[in-house]
């Protein structure tokens, strides 16, 4: 669990409280653990990040820009790339979920981790509704606006039951909870992104059509 010295130690911090919020909880996890695990003291901990509260936002902050990022970049390839009438749901989905998997299979475990992380706060009551609107609701309401215009017949409330349940196997996928390796029997991996993702977004385009209207198919 401990970080390399080499480090900077407010990055092994975060690091570690990152790995640790992702598998135990907020709850789970004490400022201490998290200090020990960085190999540092509780009290360089809580000077530079505050309260457990203080450090678990920080944690949850810090890649959201760049994720964020990533996926408004790859949303607007796809609009800068298609006819006048925007481009297809499947595009957009694609545009959503694709900077995922980018950053699930960079080899940087804190990925993997920060989307642990994402999972659990957005599966969460308490977490999802306190954290989850001020990082990414400004993004989803990017992307449902494009979806709008993809699907011209669709209802308001439509899009966003289809989203909410886009977010639902979404959520799942980035617990990687092993779940569906077991019910395969091995022939399906919850670590093997791509698959999950080749999967997802015909399965995904094909609600939001059945759900918002087939006349708006393309």
């Amino acid at each position: 669990m401990s970080k390399p010295r080499s480090q900077p130690k407010r990055e092994r911090i975060l690091d570690v409280a990152e790995e640790l919020f992702a598998l135990h909880g907020y709850d789970g996890v004490t400022l201490r653990q998290i200090a020990k695990g960085a190999g540092v003291d509780v009290a360089l901990a809580s000077y530079h990040f505050g309260k457990k509260l203080d450090l678990f936002n920080a944690v949850f902050e810090r890649r959201a820009e760049l994720l964020n990022s990533a996926r408004l970049d790859a949303l607007r390839a796809c609009q800068q790339s298609a006819d006048s009438q925007g481009p297809s749901v499947e595009q957009i989905i694609e545009a959503f979920l694709r900077p995922l998997e980018l950053a699930q299979e960079t080899g940087d475990p804190g990925w993997q981790h920060y989307l642990a992380l994402i999972a659990y706060i957005n599966n969460s009551p308490y977490w999802g509704p306190r954290m989850m609107s001020k990082l990414f609701d400004q993004l989803v309401s990017e992307f449902i606006a494009a979806l709008r215009k993809a699907l011209p017949d669709a209802r308001d409330e439509d899009l966003y039951w289809c989203y909410h349940n886009l977010s639902g196997a979404l959520t799942l996928t980035l617990a990687q909870t092993g779940r569906i390796d077991k019910l395969s029997g091995g022939k399906c991996l919850s670590a093997d992104f791509e698959a999950a993702y080749n999967h997802m977004i015909p399965f995904v385009a094909a609600g939001f059509r059945q759900v918002c209207g087939k006349s708006a198919s393309r």
